[in-house]
C-alpha cells in the first residue's frame, strides 16, 4: 500500500512512523509512507497556505491553490483522497478495513478553521473524523487512521488472525484475557479457560464480549441486536 500525507506539520510524524507495526510494515515493503509539507506547494516568499475567510469571522482557512497543486503532483489514478475533518463521518473499524483494501491513499490534514470548500467539492473522496472533539490540526487524526489501516494489511502483524478476533472486528468489545500464573494473589483465572474445552471457551468468550459491550458500549450492543 502507498500512503501520502499532506500536512502543515510533517515533523509531528517523527516517532510514530518509526516505531512498532508501522515501522515494520515500512521496512518489509508492505507500506510506502510519504509525508509532504503543504508549504512546499506555495510559491510566494512567505510560503503562504492560508488566508482570512470571505464574509469575515475568526481564524484562517487553508487556501485552494497549494492543495490543488499538491494533489496534481501526488495523486495517482487509484488514489483515494481522504480529508481529516470534524465534519467527516466517524472513523471505525469497518472504515479502516475498507481503506486497507485500497492500493493508494492520500490524507489531507485540515488546520485552523478548515479548508476552502472547493477542496472538499473537487478533490476529496471521503471525509473522516476520529471523534467529537477538537484537535489542533488533522495530523494526529491522520496518524490514528494510518495506524489502524496499517495493522490490517496482510502480513503486518505476526499473526494475521489477531485482526479477526479483537475489539470491534466483530462489532463487539473483546472478551477478557488472562495469562500465567493461573492464581495470582488469590485472583484466579476462570476455570473454563483452563478446561481445554474449546467449545465451552468460545461460548464463554462470546458471552463475556456481549456482556462487556452491553455495559460499556450499549450503542454497539444495540447494533449487534439489530443484525
Amino acid at each position: 500500500m502507498k500512503i501520502d500525507v499532506l500536512t502543515l506539520f510533517p515533523e509531528m510524524f517523527t516517532g510514530p512512523i518509526d516505531a512498532s507495526i508501522v515501522q515494520r510494515a515500512r521496512q518489509t515493503g508492505l507500506l510506502e509512507l510519504r509525508v509532504h509539507n503543504l508549504r512546499d506547494y506555495a510559491h510566494d516568499n512567505y510560503k503562504t497556505v492560508d488566508d482570512r475567510p470571505f464574509g469575515g469571522g475568526p481564524g484562517m482557512v487553508l487556501k485552494c491553490e497549494p492543495i490543488f497543486e499538491a494533489l496534481q503532483a501526488l495523486k495517482g489514478a487509484q488514489t483515494r483522497v481522504v480529508l481529516m475533518s470534524p465534519a467527516g463521518r466517524p472513523f471505525e473499524q469497518s472504515v479502516a478495513r475498507g481503506l486497507s483494501a485500497r492500493p493508494s491513499l492520500l490524507f489531507i490534514c485540515g488546520a485552523y478553521e478548515g479548508v476552502d470548500e472547493r477542496v472538499r467539492e473537487q478533490l476529496v473522496d471521503e471525509e473522516l473524523s476520529i471523534g467529537d472533539y477538537v484537535l489542533t490540526n488533522g495530523t494526529l487524526a491522520a496518524m490514528v487512521v494510518i495506524d489502524a489501516v496499517t495493522r490490517l494489511l496482510p502480513g503486518a502483524l505476526g499473526d494475521d488472525l489477531s485482526v479477526v478476533d479483537e475489539s470491534f472486528s466483530r462489532g463487539l468489545l473483546e472478551y477478557p484475557h488472562y495469562t500465567r500464573p493461573a492464581d495470582f494473589r488469590g485472583w484466579k483465572v476462570p476455570p473454563v479457560l483452563l478446561s481445554g474445552n474449546h467449545a465451552a471457551i468460545e461460548k464463554w468468550r462470546r458471552e463475556q464480549a456481549l456482556a462487556r459491550t452491553a455495559q460499556r458500549r450499549p450503542d454497539l450492543a444495540q447494533k449487534e441486536k439489530n443484525l
